[in-house]
């Protein structure tokens, strides 16, 4: 029976007659093998993880839109390859759907607030809407009553 030190594997005393001393084996998951591995952001799992609504552009299928619980929304243009956070300058970041227009898929509307409460969100404040034809949600106007008196 072997006796595991650090990466490699001794013989125990009574096993090392007309046994090597000392058998190496390799570790797969050293320090080394996963020194090229870093902690990124990939999308809406990072934020938060509870996918509220998905919307997907009929005339580009690689792009789509995910409204995250508590994470605000996000676009992707490669299949979910890479996601861009698109939501983040908006008042609210609970989101409950988001959906494309079926005859314009460039305008996106964004309902705020979460139908299923986890105790971390809040309450929305309306509905978004991005009509900016070539940088769909980019830019938002919001149909929020006004705040001011």
């Amino acid at each position: 029976m072997g006796v595991v030190v650090g990466t490699s594997v001794t013989a125990a005393p009574a096993e090392k007659k007309g046994a090597r001393a000392a058998e190496e084996k390799k570790d797969v998951l050293s320090a080394e093998t996963l020194s090229g591995l870093e902690l990124r952001s990939i999308g809406p799992a990072f934020m938060s993880g509870r996918i509220a609504d998905f919307a997907v552009n009929p005339a580009d299928p690689a792009e789509y839109y995910v409204a995250v619980a508590s994470g605000g929304v996000w676009k992707t243009v490669n299949s979910g390859t890479t996601w861009t956070p698109i939501f983040d300058n908006e008042a609210s970041y609970s989101i409950g759907c988001v959906t494309l227009d079926p005859s314009n898929p460039h305008t996106v509307w964004v309902g705020t607030g979460e139908n299923n409460s986890q105790r971390s969100v809040a309450w929305g404040d309306g509905v978004y809407r991005s009509t900016t034809a070539a940088r769909a949600g980019r830019t938002w106007g919001s149909s929020a009553p006004s705040t001011s008196a």
